[in-house]
């Protein structure tokens, strides 16, 4: 018999299949389906600390307040969507017995400390920070993303005491530099990599559109590279996301190094059916290739788990189209 549990943020879960934030983990009926389909763990979908403000803002000008009245107002708008968060957490522990993950969308250190001790005492098991700043103006001074990050991540954690991780894109100046310095801040996880829509572009109506908001199976393999090069260094768990579909992509993953997996896209499309699939393969091919548990053959084809580490480097493109 095989043992698909593992540790990931310093918790036993029954499987290294969790569900990410997402509009799938926005009801507690709904998480019971993905406990019952084999999830280990739940993420709850984001509060955006973004849509929050520019709620406000937006309410603020409809109404034309005074100016006296705009603290109340931004307190009460923001008030509104984190009491409804709270009462999720609170309703999901009574119901559900995997691990219930809080998530928060932040873009500044100033709003989240006393938010995430309301999550603590609710009963939050964690807390995912889902960090994302698109380093897309040439005015912005070098390292201020960076930064910016390190700040939300110190001022969570010395407001908390449960389990912290961090969910992150690759828009960094040395990723490498970044994740090595996150995982030795006190964060439980790092979670590679958050994904948010892409543009496209209407040639027919000549405008801006978003383009598909799932993943497909391509997308797995910067997540894979960087989950192998990660665990060489990271002094904290990993969980691979964006790109992983199917009991396939999660041994990879597992191989690569990662404590456990996200799975959103592939659940949207197949449900429950996505979730349980996934989870019986990844068993059936431990019991084919004679692995009792998941840390028998976690890390086995990390970068420093293999005889040729430049697997993972660009020097591979280069040989494959040199025809060596």
């Amino acid at each position: 018999m095989t043992d698909l549990t593992t540790t990931y943020m310093g918790k036993t879960i029954p499987s290294p299949v969790i569900v990410g934030s997402s509009g799938l983990t926005y009801s507690v009926k709904q998480l019971k389906v993905w406990q019952d389909a084999g999830a280990g763990a739940c993420v709850l979908k984001s509060v955006f600390e973004e849509q929050i403000l520019i709620e406000a803002d937006h309410d603020l000008n409809e109404v034309h307040f005074h100016p006296e009245g705009a603290d109340y107002f931004d307190v009460y708008v923001k008030e509104h969507h984190l009491s409804h968060y709270l009462d999720l957490v609170r309703d999901a522990k009574k119901e559900i017995e995997i691990p219930v993950i809080a998530s928060i969308n932040c873009v500044s250190a100033s709003q989240w400390t006393e938010f995430a001790q309301r999550l603590e005492k609710a009963g939050a098991d964690g807390l995912e920070l889902n960090y994302f700043m698109m380093p897309s103006d040439p005015k912005m001074q070098e390292g201020i993303n960076e930064r910016t990050l390190f700040q939300i991540v110190r001022k969570i954690l010395n407001e908390v005491k449960i389990p912290v991780s961090v969910k992150v894109s690759s828009y960094f100046s040395n990723l490498a530099n970044t994740l090595d310095y996150l995982s030795r801040t006190g964060i439980a996880a790092l979670v590679l990599f958050n994904r948010f829509y892409q543009p496209d572009i209407d040639i027919e109506k000549v405008d801006v559109k978003p383009a598909s908001p799932f993943t497909t199976h391509r997308d797995i393999t910067e997540t894979l590279r960087w989950i192998a090069l990660a665990s060489e260094f990271a002094e904290c768990d990993l969980c691979a996301s964006t790109g992983v579909h199917d009991g396939e992509g999660v041994v990879k993953q597992i191989l690569a190094g990662a404590n456990a997996v996200q799975m959103v896209s592939a659940i949207y499309h197949d449900k429950a059916a996505a979730l349980e699939n996934t989870v019986r393969f990844t068993g059936e091919w431990m019991e084919e290739h004679k692995f009792a548990t998941i840390d028998d053959f976690r890390g086995k084809l990390s970068r420093s788990g293999i005889k040729n580490p430049a697997f993972y480097e660009r020097v591979q493109f280069m040989k494959h189209f040199g025809g060596r």
